[in-house]
């Protein structure tokens, strides 16, 4: 049995290392254990010190400045740049799979449109459409599908 992605939410230093030592116990009471060298922390506010850490069983537990909790990219400052970054490679993932009918010539503009729309835009807006963007991160999920778009629209582009 295993126990993944767990959160301890605290405003301190002292309650931290405190919910985490009761976590500690409460699983090796039920024959689990937490693991010393995968636990980190991130302090995502001004309640504890910046240059403060916390102890799990006198061992120091590694600080970060974002993790992946429950499939998005959670931020010591709170942005959103690492979860932006990632839906735009997951879209570009998406769109290289299907470039065999993307690039072809024989296959019409509208029917590419549509598989954009199903295949690769889906992918980039996973997730975002509950995140807070900036203009700059707008205008930079804008910029990654127009180069998409472009891509097979240069093959109907002839030298003159």
């Amino acid at each position: 049995m295993y126990a993944n992605e767990i959160v301890i939410c605290t405003n301190d230093k002292e309650t931290s290392e405190e919910k985490l030592g009761q976590w500690t116990r409460a699983l090796d009471r039920r024959g689990m254990r937490v693991s010393r060298t995968k636990t980190e922390y991130l302090n995502a506010g001004n309640g504890m010190q910046r240059n403060g850490s916390i102890s799990l069983g006198g061992e120091r537990v590694q600080r970060v400045k974002g993790f992946r909790y429950l499939g998005s990219t959670v931020q010591e400052d709170g942005g959103s740049e690492a979860e932006v970054a990632k839906r735009i490679q997951a879209g570009w993932n998406r769109w290289r799979k299907v470039t065999g009918v993307l690039c072809d010539r024989r296959v019409n503009a509208k029917v590419k449109g549509g598989i954009h729309k199903a295949i690769a835009r889906p992918a980039i807006l996973y997730v975002l459409k509950d995140t807070t963007l900036t203009k700059t991160q707008e205008r930079t999920l804008e910029v990654s599908e127009m180069r998409m778009l472009r891509w097979w629209r240069r093959e109907r582009m002839r030298n003159r």
